[in-house]
């Protein structure tokens, strides 16, 4: 339906056609069985039609369910104040089952579109490869090509299924009329919460595309102002916080260091990434430590540690590439796979800073550390804007 005045006539044709056919029986169906009949209606207008469509509807069918099945009939009267009660119930409903509808069948085409445009460039990309005849062009398009269907399989299906089984639960717990089997709220609220937590992550998904392509075309705009690290880290672990939960976290900041002029956010983004990876692999119980020092007149460093495993010294340099991730010698313990795009985008930070990242041993002798340098005044690398 592609005319938005059919959509609204067909959302009331739909409502009417049902409170016609239901009307005669009135007598021998209780109210109950009325209402969910007419939920289902706006139910489908909601997916065939859209939010406001489904909201028209709601409205006319509450109208019609007053109306005609609510005593006294054919009055928008009522007699018995229980009968305000179902009717508010239904209204709110019907409210809530035609705006979830919408927007999951919204987010359900969005996530389409993505899958769509994700295969569209990947198609692009090999095709030029093809037409420069090189094979290692070839072996890195395949590449690709894995970490995109990996990223529509996990950063972008993971969340989409959530959240659509979340709003699944509600929307049956409202079309249910068995009190027994109905959520309670804390329930509804934690299917809310994971409705939320993933939109979140699918934003963070989008974000960190968007960044990585910025800074694949040198295009990182930086935003400095002179500020403090001890703040960068302070936003960085109070981001982190959830990751935390079950490691011990030592910040240890050497005295009277000067503030530098960064993009404050950008740093503390890196400073967060590298936490998100040391959580990550590194088993529960185990200590972080976030260091920050003046490496030397020109230069702040700060360096995240952790007890996990370790990289090898000849992959060290490969995890900073986009897409890399190194399976055979690190995995995450029971977290979310990801598409190794989270260092790749700290170097090019940290780069357009003027500023380097490397990785080393930790100091403990196992596990690792992962450093990066930023200048203490106006240090920038050719090639991105300052603001």
């Amino acid at each position: 339906m592609h005319s938005p005045w059919l959509r609204y006539a067909c959302s009331l044709f739909a409502i009417g056609l049902a409170t016609g056919v239901l009307a005669p029986f009135r007598g021998s169906i209780n109210s109950t069985t009325v209402a969910v009949a007419l939920l289902l209606v706006i139910l489908f207008v909601a997916i065939l039609a859209g939010s406001k469509p489904a909201t028209l509807s709601s409205v006319f069918g509450m109208l019609c369910f007053n109306f005609f099945f609510l005593p006294p009939f054919h009055t928008f009267t009522i007699a018995d104040p229980q009968n305000w009660v179902a009717l508010t119930a239904f209204f709110i409903t019907a409210l809530a089952v035609g705006q979830l509808s919408a927007s999951a069948k919204r987010r359900a085409e969005e996530a389409e579109a993505g899958r769509v445009e994700i295969g569209r460039l990947y198609e692009e990309l090999r095709e030029a490869f093809e037409k420069a005849s090189e094979a290692e062009a070839l072996r890195r398009s395949e590449r690709f090509k894995s970490a995109l269907l990996d990223a529509v399989t996990h950063d972008l299906r993971t969340p989409l299924t959530s959240i659509k089984a979340s709003a699944t639960l509600l929307l049956e717990d409202r079309e249910t009329t068995d009190a027994c089997t109905t959520l309670s709220p804390a329930e509804q609220n934690a299917m809310l919460r994971v409705i939320t937590q993933e939109s979140d992550r699918l934003d963070r998904f989008v974000e960190s595309i968007v960044d990585l392509a910025r800074i694949e075309a040198g295009e990182i705009t930086l935003h400095r102002h002179w500020g403090s690290v001890d703040g960068m880290i302070d936003a960085a672990v109070a981001r982190a916080e959830p990751l935390l939960l079950k490691h011990e976290l030592r910040i240890l900041i050497e005295n009277d260091l000067p503030a530098i002029r960064v993009d404050a956010r950008t740093v503390a983004e890196v400073i967060y990434t590298l936490i998100d990876n040391a959580a990550k692999y590194s088993a529960p119980k185990t200590r972080i430590t976030v260091h920050a020092n003046q490496a030397d007149a020109q230069m702040m460093q700060v360096s995240v540690e952790d007890q996990g495993t370790g990289i090898p010294a000849h992959l060290r340099e490969k995890v900073f590439e986009k897409f890399f991730r190194a399976d055979g010698t690190r995995h995450a313990r029971g977290c979310p796979k990801g598409i190794g795009m989270g260092l790749s985008i700290a170097r090019g930070i940290v780069e357009a800073h003027g500023g380097q990242i490397w990785i080393s041993d930790s100091s403990e002798g196992f596990g690792t550390r992962v450093s990066f340098t930023v200048p203490v005044g106006d240090g920038i690398a050719a090639g991105h804007q300052v603001n």
